[in-house]
C-alpha cells in the first residue's frame, strides 16, 4: 500500500496576508539604520582624533597654516579608514539581503502566483523544486529535498528532508520537488539570525587602544613639564604672551600626529604583500592583529579537509572480495543524481563494475526509508543489492559477527558509515560497510605544526561528533583536550586549554570566539558558510577561505584566494612585520617626545633659556615625524617567534631611559656651547636644533632592531629620508636660513658627537637584552 502523505494547506487568502505582512513585515533582511553621515562623523570622535583635532587648532592659532593642513589630511584619511571597516559590516549584510532576492510560487486564495520572496508571511504554502534557493525557513508538507546548507553550515554533505522536516532560507536545493509550509520570515530565519549577529558583532581594537594610550602618556608628560614652565614664567615676571607661543609648539610636539597615519601606511604595504600571496585584506586593523594572534579556530570542512567525500574504507564480509563490493555499492548508486556520497562510491568503483552485471531497476535514496536499492542481472540470476544506514540494512539482512563493533570501529574513525546488503529477493547478506570521509589537505599538517611553531594555538571547531573531530584533528597535528559544545555549556564557556570543539551549533562559533577574547586570547577565526559570518566579524582576524560564500567574505578581515589555510600563516608573518616597524615607530616617537619635553622644558626651568625658537620646533617636527613615519616600510630582519603584544610599561620604560641619555647629551652640548664656544642665545639654539635632528636621527638605528643597529640595512626610503634630514639640517644651520649659523666644523663635531653616543647606547642594549634572555 503507497505511502499516505497530508494534503497541502490551501495556503493563506490575501487579506490573511497582508495582516501578516504588517505584523511580521517583510522577509528580507533589516537593514542597518545609522545614515553613513553619522558613521564618518562617528570616526572624528575618539581621544586620538580629539588630540589631532586640537593640534589642528594649536597650529591654525599659531598662524601655521600649512601644518594645520597636514595635520587636517591626516586627521581625514584616519576617518576614512575607520569609516570603510565599519562599513564592512553593512558589506555583509548586503549580501545577506541580496540572496533573498528571488521569485517563488505562492498559494494564495487557492490559486498558485509568483511573487517575490520578500512578500513572503508565516504561513504561506509555496512550491520548492531543483535549482531553487530556499527563500524562507519552512516545514515540508509533501515530497521531499537534497537540500545543499553548505552556504550555512559549511558542511560538505547535502541533507535530505522529507514530510515534516525543515528547509532552510538561503539553501539550494539539489534534487526533488515539495510542497512546504513557511513558519519564519526575514530575520527570525536561521539566515536572518546570523545577519543579525554579523550586525552586531564587533572585534576588539586592541591596536587602537595602545595608540589611545600612548597619546595620553606622552600629553599627560607635556602638561606636567608645560605647567612647571609657566609656574617659572610666572616667577620670572615673563608675560603669558611671550612664553604663549612656545608652549602651545610644546605640546604640538607631543601629541603622536602620525601615528595613526603610521600605522595606515605600514599595513597598506602589507596588504600588498599579501596580496602577491593570496591573501586580500578587507580590513587594515586585521592586519595589525596579527601579530598578536595566538588562538585560530578552524573551521574543518572545506578548510582544514577537502571539502569532498571519499571512500577511504571497505571492509568485507565473504564471499565478497573488495572489488566486488565496491561494484555491487555502484549498482545502487546514480552519478547523475549529484549526491555525493553516490559520486565518492561511483568514483572509488572505477572501471572495477564486471561486464556481465547490468542492472535491471534502481531505487535512489529515500530519506524516509534511509537506503538505496538496485537489481542487478548476474549469471541468469537476479540479486538485490541494498545501500543504506547499517541498521536499516541490518533489519532487512543478515548481519555477520563482529557487525557492530566494526561499524563503531569505522565510525571512531571518523568516517560516515554505509552498509551494504547483496542476495537473492528474501535472503539478502551483509556484505560490506564502506567508510566515506572528507580527507584533510595535504597541507594541513604543515601549516597546523607551522602556526604552533609561531606561537598560535589552533582550536578545531566543527559540527562534527567527537570521534570525527578527534580523528580528523590527530591527521592534521592538532592534539589536546578535546569537548563538546554542550561540554562547554556546562562549563559557562570557559574552553581553558581545549584544542577540539565538536558538535558545535552554529550560534556556538560567535559565543566561542568571545569566551577565548573574555580569557585574554587575540583570536582568529576561519570560515565560509553563512553561519560563520558573525564569528569572522567578532574576531580580531578573521579569515575567509577561498570558497567562501560572499557573506563570510564581507565579514572577514582577511580573505583566502588560495585553497588550505597558507595564507594565514603569511597573515601571521606580515602582521608581525608590521607589529615590529610600528613598534620602532612607536618607540621612536616616545623616545623624541620624551627628549624634546624634558630638554626644551628643562632648559627653560632650569636656567630661563627657550633652548630652541618656534620656527625650529616646526621644522624639528617636519624633519624628524618624516623620517620616522618611513620606518613603516623598512626592512625587518627576522620575526618573533611568539605572539606580539605591546607591554605599555616595558615599552616606555626603555624608551625613558634612551631619552633621559640623549637629554644628558643634549644639556652637556648647549653647556659646552654658552661656556667654552661662548655662543650667543641665538646661536645656543641653532646648536640645539641641531643636536636635536641628529639625536633623532641615531634614535632611528638604535631602536629598529634588536641586535646591533649595523645588522641590517634600512629600506631605501628610509636611508634616502635621513639623509634628507641629515643634509638639510646641516644646510640651514651653516647657511644661516631660517636661524643663525654654526660653522661646519661645529655641525660636523655634533654629527660625530652623536654617532659615538650611538654606538656606546647600542652596545649597552645589546647586552642588557643577552642578560635578559640569559636570565
Amino acid at each position: 500500500m503507497p505511502a499516505v502523505t497530508s494534503l497541502p494547506r490551501p495556503g493563506l487568502t490575501g487579506a490573511e496576508a497582508a495582516a501578516r505582512f504588517a505584523r511580521y513585515g517583510p522577509n528580507e533582511i533589516r537593514e542597518e539604520g545609522r545614515h553613513p553621515v553619522r558613521m564618518l562623523l562617528a570616526r572624528f570622535w575618539s581621544p586620538v582624533a580629539w588630540m589631532l583635532e586640537a593640534s589642528v587648532a594649536l597650529e591654525a592659532l599659531l598662524g601655521h597654516a600649512a601644518q594645520a593642513l597636514i595635520i587636517s589630511a591626516l586627521l581625514v584619511v584616519n576617518a576614512a579608514i575607520g569609516f570603510f571597516e565599519e562599513n564592512g559590516t553593512q558589506r555583509a549584510l548586503a549580501a545577506l539581503r541580496q540572496r533573498l532576492v528571488i521569485r517563488v510560487r505562492v498559494l494564495r486564495d487557492g490559486e498558485w502566483r509568483d511573487l517575490q520572496a520578500r512578500e513572503l508571511v508565516p504561513g504561506d504554502v509555496i512550491r520548492i523544486r531543483v535549482g531553487d534557493v530556499t527563500p524562507a525557513d519552512c516545514r515540508i508538507q509533501d515530497g521531499s529535498l537534497l537540500e545543499d546548507r553548505s552556504v550555512l553550515t559549511g558542511e560538505s554533505v547535502p541533507v535530505e528532508v522529507g514530510g515534516g522536516g525543515i528547509a532552510y532560507a538561503g539553501t539550494t536545493i539539489q534534487r526533488g520537488e515539495a510542497t512546504a509550509e513557511v513558519t519564519q520570515t526575514g530575520t527570525a530565519t536561521f539566515f536572518g539570525k546570523s545577519a543579525e549577529l554579523v550586525r552586531t558583532a564587533a572585534p576588539v581594537a586592541h591596536v587602537e587602544s595602545v595608540v589611545g594610550k600612548i597619546a595620553k602618556a606622552l600629553v599627560a608628560l607635556d602638561a606636567l613639564v608645560i605647567g612647571a614652565v609657566l609656574v617659572k614664567a610666572s616667577i620670572t615676571g615673563l608675560q603669558v604672551r611671550e612664553i604663549l607661543p612656545f608652549t602651545l609648539l610644546l605640546m604640538v610636539a607631543s601629541i603622536p600626529v602620525a601615528l595613526p597615519a603610521t600605522f595606515t601606511l605600514a599595513s597598506a604595504l602589507g596588504s600588498q604583500q599579501l596580496a602577491a600571496r593570496g591573501v586580500l585584506v578587507a580590513r587594515l586593523a586585521a592586519v595589525e592583529e596579527a601579530a598578536a594572534l595566538d588562538v585560530l579556530c578552524c573551521d574543518k570542512t572545506g578548510t582544514l579537509t577537502e571539502n569532498r567525500l571519499t571512500v577511504t574504507a571497505v571492509r568485507t564480509y565473504p564471499p565478497e572480495g573488495r572489488e566486488a563490493a565496491l561494484a555491487l555499492a555502484a549498482m545502487a548508486s546514480d552519478a547523475a543524481t549529484r549526491d555525493p556520497i553516490d559520486l565518492a562510491i561511483v568514483s572509488a568503483a572505477g572501471n572495477v563494475s564486471p561486464a556481465e552485471w547490468s542492472r535491471l531497476a534502481f531505487v535512489p535514496f529515500d530519506p524516509s526509508t534511509k537506503r538505496s536499492e538496485a537489481i542487478v542481472l548476474h549469471e541468469g540470476g537476479e540479486l538485490r543489492v541494498v545501500k543504506g544506514a547499517p541498521p536499516v540494512v541490518a533489519s532487512l539482512a543478515e548481519p555477520p559477527a563482529g557487525f557492530a563493533a566494526d561499524v563503531e570501529a569505522l565510525a571512531a574513525s571518523g568516517s560516515r558509515v554505509l552498509a551494504l546488503a547483496a542476495g537473492p529477493a528474501g535472503r539478502l547478506q551483509v556484505v560490506s560497510l564502506i567508510g566515506l570521509s572528507d580527507p584533510p589537505r595535504t597541507t594541513s599538517r604543515q601549516v597546523v605544526e607551522r602556526l604552533h611553531s609561531l606561537g598560535v594555538r589552533t582550536v578545531l571547531v566543527t559540527g562534527d561528533g567527537l570521534p570525527t573531530a578527534r580523528a580528523v584533528a590527530e591527521q592534521v597535528g592538532i592534539r589536546g583536550e578535546a569537548m563538546t559544545s554542550a561540554e562547554l555549556r556546562r562549563r559557562d564557556g570557559e574552553i581553558g586549554g581545549a584544542q577540539i570543539i565538536a558538535e558545535v551549533f552554529p550560534e556556538d562559533k560567535s559565543r566561542i570566539v568571545r569566551a577565548l577574547q573574555r580569557e585574554g586570547h587575540v583570536v582568529g577565526m576561519t570560515g565560509d558558510g553563512v553561519n560563520d559570518a558573525p564569528a569572522l566579524r567578532q574576531a580580531e582576524v578573521g579569515v575567509a577561505v577561498s570558497h567562501a560564500a560572499d557573506v563570510a567574505r564581507a565579514a572577514a578581515g582577511v580573505v583566502l584566494t588560495e585553497e588550505g589555510l597558507k595564507g594565514v600563516v603569511d597573515t601571521v608573518d606580515v602582521g608581525r612585520r608590521i607589529n615590529q616597524r610600528i613598534l620602532s615607530y612607536a618607540q621612536n616617537k616616545i623616545v623624541k617626545t620624551i627628549q624634546a619635553i624634558l630638554f626644551l622644558g628643562g632648559s627653560f626651568v632650569a636656567a630661563g633659556l627657550l633652548a630652541v625658537s618656534p620656527l625650529q620646533i616646526v621644522l624639528l617636527l617636519l624633519l624628524n615625524d618624516f623620517v620616522t613615519m618611513s620606518l613603516a616600510t623598512d626592512r625587518v630582519a627576522t620575526i618573533p617567534d611568539a605572539p606580539q603584544r605591546w607591554n605599555l610599561r616595558a615599552l616606555v620604560g626603555h624608551a625613558l631611559l634612551v631619552a633621559i641619555a640623549w637629554v644628558l647629551f643634549s644639556a652637556a652640548a648647549v653647556v659646552l656651547g654658552s661656556r667654552v664656544l661662548h655662543l650667543d642665545p641665538p646661536r645656543l639654539q641653532t646648536l640645539a636644533f641641531v643636536v636635536l635632528v641628529f639625536t633623532g636621527q641615531a634614535t632611528v638605528y638604535l631602536v629598529r632592531e634588536h641586535g646591533h643597529f649595523w645588522q641590517a640595512m634600512p629600506s631605501p626610503l628610509l636611508a634616502a629620508s635621513s639623509a634628507f634630514a641629515l643634509v638639510a639640517t646641516a644646510v640651514l644651520a651653516t647657511s644661516g636660513w631660517c636661524m643663525p649659523s654654526l660653522s661646519p666644523g661645529l655641525v660636523g663635531a655634533v654629527a660625530l658627537a652623536a654617532a659615538g653616543q650611538l654606538l656606546g647606547l647600542d652596545l649597552l642594549k645589546v647586552a642588557v637584552r643577552a642578560g635578559a634572555s640569559a636570565a
